[in-house]
């Protein structure tokens, strides 16, 4: 009977008394199109598209980012409770895992559980790479100049 009544709250009466339910949206965007958040944030190194917050997502975190060729993020940050994937899509860089370096180029997939401390640079020919996890308002632990080496 729980189930049943989950069910009713997911629709709503129409006239009658007939049942209807919403209908699903779905969003279709550009990515050149979602405003870069990066200058607001204060960082000139790259260029930060937060997908999820334009879809409207409330549970998808989702950020495009592309790195100046040379350049790196400038702070280290970790999470709480949010894990995180970065998906290379074009480029070379470097990213920082707590202590360890490793190298990445287009195609390279980057899982972090939250604790651990993350930052990425680029290489001469720019770093683009796609950031994915639970949205994670709130839950973001920041570490200015953590890689100064």
């Amino acid at each position: 009977m729980a189930l049943l009544a989950q069910v009713a709250d997911l629709s709503k009466t129409g006239a009658g008394g007939a049942r209807t339910v919403e209908p699903m949206t779905y969003k279709h965007l550009n990515i050149n199109d979602i405003e870069d958040q990066a200058p607001a944030w204060g960082v000139d190194s790259l260029e930060a598209r937060p997908v999820g917050t334009a879809l409207g997502a409330e549970a998808i975190g989702l950020t495009d980012y592309r790195m100046k060729p040379g350049r790196r993020l400038g702070f280290g940050h970790s999470h709480d409770a949010v894990e995180e994937v970065y998906v290379v899509t074009s480029g070379s860089g470097r990213f920082k895992l707590d202590d360890e370096i490793v190298e990445v180029t287009a195609g390279a997939i980057v899982y972090c559980p939250p604790a651990v401390v993350r930052e990425w640079e680029a290489g001469e020919d720019g770093l683009d790479l796609v950031a994915f996890g639970a949205h994670a308002e709130g839950d973001g632990n920041m570490f200015p100049e953590w890689w100064t080496t």
